[in-house]
């Protein structure tokens, strides 16, 4: 009897990416006819059955969720963790943490192996580098094998499914109002690349409140910091912040569109012999560990991710649950589809040391 072979073998063995295989599997177009039938006929040769065919299986539930996550170190995700699981066990469930490391390949890879029988859906927020290749069809797949999915935080809307989401651009609004109140009149922004939706959201809630304020954006006065800086070297980091206050030294208030690169700009500014509230004021989005710990501590915008942890295992158990219930009957797939929820959590600014 061969041995059960993966999607990671199949690809190694043709030379081909993950992503290619998963395609061919699921009969996508994007891949040409001799591609499919070669890594069909391969993965036939071989045994392999898509882990989530046997889940569309009736009554075969688990009562287990799939969690899906870029990173565990982040303190936002494990709140959203914390959340799950205290609504998923109430309810009878249990939960399984897999890991994409902001990869698109480990994507692919955690939810095929996630998806072997072992889950009834999933509660996940999509990696960066998913978003960035703009390629979503292992979430269509899955759904599509009849394994509900539940995105949060990091969401797109080619995806039909229920979504909890942070209105990231009014928080980005509050912060900036906040920033004007209080005296700051050369706001900097420090944000992402743009691919990252939650860093778009929230530069334009930045922009936005400039305008509603009267003060004209200087495109000077924003730095995208490149990822890379932050998971190779926090140093290059800093020397990045340094550089961009050194250029911009009219600099009074910084909003910072995560926990790092806020504490970070603190730093850079105390070691440049900035006054923090006094010369400069800080505020970050998102409310961790750094932000309560931080020398002065840092003024926040929270995203509640408790709730949205919360939030996102009703709506999937919800749905798990109602698909259970043999009653209802669909005439349409566009009248299930319409049924999707999305679910926008409110922020808060949380005021500490270093706001006036």
């Amino acid at each position: 009897m061969k041995r059960k072979i993966t999607l990671k073998q199949i690809a190694r063995e043709l030379d081909v990416s993950i992503s290619t295989v998963s395609k061919a599997l699921s009969g996508s177009k994007e891949i040409s006819e001799d591609t499919t039938q070669k890594i069909q006929a391969f993965a036939k040769l071989y045994n392999y059955r898509p882990n989530n065919i046997a889940l569309s299986l009736k009554n075969r539930k688990t009562k287990t969720i799939g969690i899906l996550i870029p990173e565990i170190v982040h303190h936002f995700f494990s709140t959203v963790i914390r959340g799950i699981e205290l609504v998923a066990n109430k309810r009878g469930y249990n939960v399984i943490v897999g890991l994409s490391n902001e990869s698109f390949t480990k994507e692919i890879i955690n939810m095929e192996m996630l998806a072997n029988g072992s889950i009834d859906g999933f509660i996940l927020s999509i990696s960066k580098e998913t978003l960035l290749k703009q390629d979503y069809h292992h979430f269509n797949a899955t759904i599509n094998q009849g394994m509900p999915i539940v995105m949060f935080d990091r969401v797109v809307n080619e995806i039909k499914c229920d979504k909890v989401i942070v209105d990231d651009y009014k928080g980005s609004i509050k912060a900036v109002n906040m920033l004007i109140e209080k005296g700051s009149k050369n706001i900097a922004l420090i944000t992402t690349m743009d691919y990252v939706s939650v860093g778009k959201l929230r530069t334009q809630g930045y922009l936005e409140a400039l305008e509603a304020s009267k003060i004209v954006p200087d495109s000077n006065l924003i730095l995208k910091i490149d990822d890379s800086l932050v998971d190779e070297d926090l140093e290059d980091l800093e020397n990045e912040i340094e550089q961009f206050f050194k250029s911009n030294n009219k600099i009074d208030g910084v909003f910072a569109v995560n926990e790092l690169y806020a504490v970070t700009a603190m730093k850079v500014a105390r070691k440049l012999g900035l006054s923090i509230p006094d010369d400069i004021q800080v505020i970050g989005f998102t409310d961790g560990v750094l932000s309560k710990h931080a020398t002065p501590s840092l003024t926040t915008v929270s995203q509640h991710g408790q709730k949205i942890g919360e939030q996102s295992a009703d709506l999937l158990i919800d749905r798990l649950e109602l698909e259970e219930d043999e009653s209802l009957d669909y005439t349409d797939e566009n009248e299930r589809n319409e049924n999707f929820k999305t679910i926008i959590i409110e922020t808060e600014i949380i005021e500490r040391e270093s706001t006036k």
